[in-house]
């Protein structure tokens, strides 16, 4: 579930802290790292744990509602969402009932939270036609889920705050996770039964080594990447760049130089997007043209053995060490 894309973001906050907070302890950071990294899987769990509650509290409302429906001789309620084949497939699920079994925090701490989330999902337009249809299929109630998990979890505020207030690892994390959690749902196969399987915590070994093997190389190299930068762009003061733009491109260059599978227009085009996010909106089109540059001047130097084609619109060298830059931030 770890993907690259959330690695380098870490490894982007991670660096940046590193240098903010003046301990330089190597072995320290690189533990906060991949700690940093587990808990966006345990967000990962925590967010099924959430489809679980709901539907528990489902259950509950239904049998509630079934009871007075009883008592006034009235028509009883549809159990079909209580009832959905698919959540029913996660509440039983191995891999996420270990999960629940190691956490001390449940949603049953938070019980008005998935009240409201229940409210939301019975007023939706979703819940409704789903409830209207005789569709009784396994298909039906998983998409139904998978609609409802994008309608009513993925963009919630309050949900979103409630987790920042449980970790502060979780702030930026949950954007990347719903996708996750998406793509977890879609692949659920009745067959499976509970042995279905969850998306594991890293891809492969290569992914971990990946993070570590990036975060090493940004730290330990960094005299030798800024010296890269300077000798690309001579006439440039540095100190008038935004601090996160050079860690991004410290980072960038770590990638460039350590990786050789690695396209460099992939590396550049992942650290633009990064700065677009972390740093200044001037940010994202300065560090485009100037991380070209660099990577052309290091495989022109004989120190970077990859391959790039020639530019497309982009800024040439003495455009870029003449562009207007990012203000320094504070932390600068």
């Amino acid at each position: 579930m770890i993907n690259r894309e959330l690695i380098r973001i870490k490894i982007v906050q991670l660096t940046y802290a590193y240098y903010q907070n003046g301990s330089k302890n190597m072995e320290s950071a690189e533990k906060e790292l991949l700690f940093s990294l587990s808990k966006a899987y345990d967000l990962y769990n925590y967010l099924l744990t959430l489809i679980v509650a709901v539907a528990k509290e489902e259950r509950h409302r239904v049998e509630i509602a079934t009871q007075r429906a009883r008592r006034e001789g009235l028509e009883e309620p549809s159990m079909k969402f209580a009832d959905n084949k698919f959540s029913a497939q996660l509440e039983e699920n191995q891999m996420l009932c270990e999960f629940q079994e190691q956490q001390k925090t449940t949603w049953s701490d938070d019980i008005e939270y998935v009240r409201k989330i229940c409210n939301l999902i019975e007023q939706s337009q979703v819940y409704r036609e789903y409830m209207e249809s005789s569709d009784s299929s396994y298909d039906a109630d998983r998409e139904v889920w998978r609609k409802l998990y994008k309608q009513v979890i993925q963009d919630n505020e309050d949900i979103d705050q409630l987790l920042e207030d449980k970790s502060l690892y979780w702030n930026d994390d949950k954007e990347i996770v719903d996708t996750f959690v998406l793509k977890t749902i879609k692949r659920f196969d009745p067959k499976n039964n509970s042995r279905q399987e969850l998306l594991p915590e890293y891809r492969d070994e290569e992914d971990r080594d990946f993070a570590r093997k990036l975060f090493r190389a940004t730290i330990l190299n960094a005299d030798l990447y800024q010296r890269y930068m300077s000798e690309a762009s001579r006439n440039w003061d540095f100190s008038r760049l935004a601090y996160m733009d050079v860690v991004i491109m410290q980072i960038a260059i770590a990638e460039m130089m350590t990786f050789p599978n690695i396209p460099v227009s992939v590396t550049i085009n992942e650290y633009v997007e990064l700065a677009k996010i972390y740093s200044t909106p001037k940010s994202g089109g300065y560090i485009n043209g100037m991380l070209d540059t660099i990577a052309r001047h290091l495989i022109s130097t004989g120190k970077l053995l990859k391959f790039m084609e020639e530019p497309r619109g982009r800024k040439t060298a003495e455009e870029v060490r003449n562009a207007e830059p990012a203000e320094p931030d504070a932390a600068q």
